[in-house]
């Protein structure tokens, strides 16, 4: 294999290129000469700490110059890092703090670094050493020396980062992502969405406690040694114009961004004038379903303002995979695949069909997987191997799989099938070499013997005047003889309750041929979802069930 993690960190010094940081009032920037060299100091100020190979540190702060500070600090010094979750969605301050406590506690945590603001959704008692302020941190490493650094060995087989999944707040699951995983990822990333430091501004709001912020973007970054603008996402989420402005300012050629950060990037590009994104080569979608009317919606928009719409491309990943299994091929440009949707829910194939069709669902194409990832297609109950276009269980293997979960070995056993195939968990089918999402398998909903697909009902709901887009969940409920009723939970932006209600119960049987059980509209905000915006349809359903919604 390839120079490991820590000597791809030393050797992108370098380039002489560095970060601007948005956190501030005013962007600051430092090169990451400066930056590997202030890491090496905290990273040795984290070893007078007991941190070292085979410990874990926590850091609960938001993005800025001192959080990737500390992320390249504890791999300096051999450990493992765990970038926790700046706060839950929705939640009382003794809800987050539990969950934070959780985590700390399920990945026996050496030490935890937190911002001042955080110190006690983070300490577990008074008097608690094992808990830091990064103020702290930095004090102690600024009398410290470079070469008090005791650096470790490269070990391809160390871990590099624990990854907690969206779970319970009681059993949330480390996954344990090595070192040698996080290289082969991005170097099978390079060859299909590459950074080159001699030509790339990176501009990324995505958050580093989720693996898409911190694996594809930040320590993509950090390894070439690209001139990277990192930006913590409450600025984009309080300015979402934020985000295409800083493109056009910086002249960005390499970002990402979940669905629904498109749609709204989208919108702003239709009533803004004077950006230039004509520098943009690489625009991925990734970590949420993606939908095709929002990247044509961004490729139009775009146009306007020099976006050349072969730049934009889908990917799909998770973070037992590392994060990347397949992406859009460079210059390709965003594809659609147009299937006749009543096959699709009954039959389980995929047949093409004319994408204007009433009849036609349009899902994204994903790409092919990525060099050294092998991918197939099966049935989920009897885990035979399905042919093309047909419809079933996606899994994986190769060397971006990560081994298990943190001490947890049956959870760990259950990710896989013999011959070491990860069991993703969604459903989807191959076209044409390209891999094909069409929803996580435990989400469908049987009505009437047709298999429905959330996407497509949220979808459906979302189109609605009054709605508010990208916050909108469908699930199943028990509904006798003909299997489940449809359930629709959406936030109301504006509007009269009423009035919206029918129009998203008439939307929806427009587009499936059903008429929901329920519509449930919530209140802004309220709307399940995860620390890094993704729709928790199980808690929603548990919520429903137990008339805990807070519907309007």
């Amino acid at each position: 294999m390839s120079d490991g993690l820590l000597a791809r960190l030393e050797a992108a010094t370098a380039h002489g290129r560095g970060v601007t940081f948005l956190d501030g009032p005013e962007p600051e920037h430092a090169s990451w000469g400066r930056l590997h060299d202030e890491a090496a100091q905290t990273a040795a100020a984290l070893q007078a700490r007991g941190v070292g190979p085979g410990t874990r540190v926590a850091l609960l702060g938001p993005t800025s110059r001192s959080l990737l500070t500390a992320v390249r600090a504890t791999w300096l010094a051999g450990a493992a890092v765990i970038v926790l979750p700046l706060s839950p969605r929705l939640g009382t301050p003794d809800e987050f703090r539990a969950q934070t406590r959780g985590r700390i506690t399920l990945g026996d945590v050496a030490l935890t670094v937190a911002d001042p603001a955080m110190v006690d959704a983070a300490r577990a008692a008074e008097g608690d050493t094992s808990l830091i302020t990064f103020a702290e941190l930095e004090g102690h490493a600024r009398v410290l020396s470079a070469d008090r650094l005791d650096r470790p060995a490269d070990d391809p087989d160390a871990t590099a980062i624990l990854q907690f999944t969206s779970g319970s707040t009681a059993d949330p699951k480390g996954v344990v992502i090595p070192q040698r995983c996080v290289v082969h990822n991005l170097d099978a990333v390079a060859e299909r969405a590459p950074m080159e430091p001699d030509r790339d501004v990176v501009v990324s709001w995505v958050p580093l406690y989720h693996d898409m912020g911190l694996v594809f973007v930040a320590t993509n970054a950090m390894i070439t040694g690209t001139e990277f603008v990192l930006a913590p996402p409450t600025r984009f989420v309080t300015s979402p114009s934020t985000w295409t402005t800083w493109m056009s300012q910086y002249k960005a050629t390499w970002t990402v961004g979940p669905n629904f950060g498109l749609s709204i990037a989208a919108r702003f590009l239709r009533g803004s004038e004077g950006l230039d994104l004509s520098a943009c080569r690489r625009w991925g979608s990734g970590s949420e379903p993606i939908h095709p009317e929002v990247m044509e919606a961004l490729a139009d928009a775009g146009r306007g303002h020099g976006l050349d719409p072969r730049a934009l491309y889908a990917g799909y990943g998770m973070a037992e995979a590392t994060v990347a299994i397949s992406l859009g091929v460079v210059g390709g440009g965003f594809r659609a695949d147009a299937v006749d949707g009543a096959l699709l829910e009954e039959e389980l194939v995929a047949v093409p069909a004319p994408p204007d069709g009433r009849a036609a669902r349009r899902l994204a194409r994903c790409g092919p997987p990525l060099r050294g990832t092998e991918l197939r297609v099966t049935d989920p109950s009897t885990g035979d191997v399905l042919g093309e276009r047909r419809l079933g269980e996606i899994e994986v293997r190769g060397p971006s799989v990560v081994p298990g979960y943190f001490r947890n070995p049956d959870a760990s056993a259950a990710m896989f099938r013999d011959g070491g195939w990860l069991r993703t968990g969604d459903l989807g089918y191959l076209a044409e070499g390209d891999v094909v999402v069409g929803g996580r398998l435990k989400d469908v909903i049987m009505v009437g013997g047709r298999n429905l697909f959330p996407e497509d009902l949220e979808r459906a709901a979302q189109s609605v005047a009054g709605v508010r887009a990208g916050n909108v969940i469908a699930f199943g409920v028990a509904a006798g003889r003909r299997g489940e009723g449809v359930v629709i939970v959406a936030e109301l932006k504006e509007g009269e309750p009423a009035h919206v209600r029918d129009g998203i119960a008439r939307a929806v049987r427009a587009a499936v041929g059903l008429r929901p059980e329920d519509v449930v509209l919530l209140p802004v905000g309220t709307l399940p979802k995860t620390s890094s915006g993704k729709l928790r349809r199980s808690v929603c359903r548990d919520r429903y069930r137990t008339a805990e919604l807070e519907a309007l």
